[in-house]
């Protein structure tokens, strides 16, 4: 593990001034085209960990772009997945709202569209398929532990703010890799009854997770979009969003 770290530092100190390479990328749910993208660090010349990015309901935007380009700065080659599909970007709550209650309502549907963007980061040029990751935001965040009950062969998945349900407990039989779930202790959308089910699922499962929780942090917490006034229910927070991002630096050295 030591010698782990001292290489991961050593990369570190190598990329900071490295190009970050960006790929549109199109692909294919039947008749329904998604454009994702690729993103990797120009410095990195051995074959890396990947890392799957899956945005919030807003859909794949220049937010979500920002979060793998930090990923990728670390060393790690990216994909940010269109689970919408291709031009499908909602310009406000309302939309975004009604765009993701499809998938929360379908999550059949939801788990597809998230394997077959794993299927783009896996196949990508210069990822260890043997390394493999996924990491979410609000709707991404509920999104990765669907890719996770899929029985996706990931070595870890990381939800921010994301929905703690568990809608089809027997799903849990198929998770095959470790969850971290990092959660705002004061946000209103996931009801203590959400959190019950979902820590019963990780139990009755024998999954190996976690599930961390940020005093005083609400929904959204490392959105810096969101504002500042926890009384709406979603607001940015300084310290639970660097905090939750180290958590997910030193999950990411141990999984991968």
């Amino acid at each position: 593990m030591k010698l782990f770290i001292s290489i991961l530092c050593i990369l570190a100190a190598a990329v900071v001034n490295a190009e970050i390479k960006e790929q549109v990328v199109t692909y294919k749910d039947g008749s329904t085209t998604l454009e994702g993208m690729l993103i990797s660090n120009s410095e990195v010349s051995r074959t890396a960990p990947g890392v799957l990015v899956v945005h919030d309901w807003l859909g794949l935007t220049e937010k979500t772009k920002q979060k793998g380009r930090e990923l990728a700065k670390l060393g790690y080659v990216v994909f940010a997945a269109d689970i919408y599909g291709q031009g499908v970007r909602p310009s406000d709550a309302n939309a975004a709202g009604a765009e993701a209650t499809k998938y929360k309502k379908d999550r059949k549907l939801f788990r597809r569209r998230l394997t077959l963007a794993l299927d783009q980061l896996a196949k990508a040029s210069g990822v260890d398929q043997k390394r493999l990751a996924a990491v979410g935001y609000c709707f991404g965040g509920t999104g990765v532990i669907e890719l996770a009950r899929a029985g996706a062969k990931l070595k870890g998945v990381v939800s921010f703010h994301g929905g703690l349900d568990s809608p089809e407990p027997e799903l849990g039989a198929k998770i095959k890799t470790s969850i971290l779930a990092l959660h705002g202790a004061d946000d209103p959308y996931v009801s203590e009854q959400d959190l019950a089910a979902f820590e019963t699922e990780m139990k009755t499962n024998k999954v190996d997770w976690q599930l961390v929780k940020y005093g005083g942090a609400v929904h959204s917490f490392t959105d810096k979009t969101a504002g500042m006034d926890p009384k709406k229910g979603a607001a940015y927070n300084e310290v639970a969003d660097r905090r939750s991002w180290q958590m997910m630096k030193d999950f990411f050295v141990e999984r991968l």
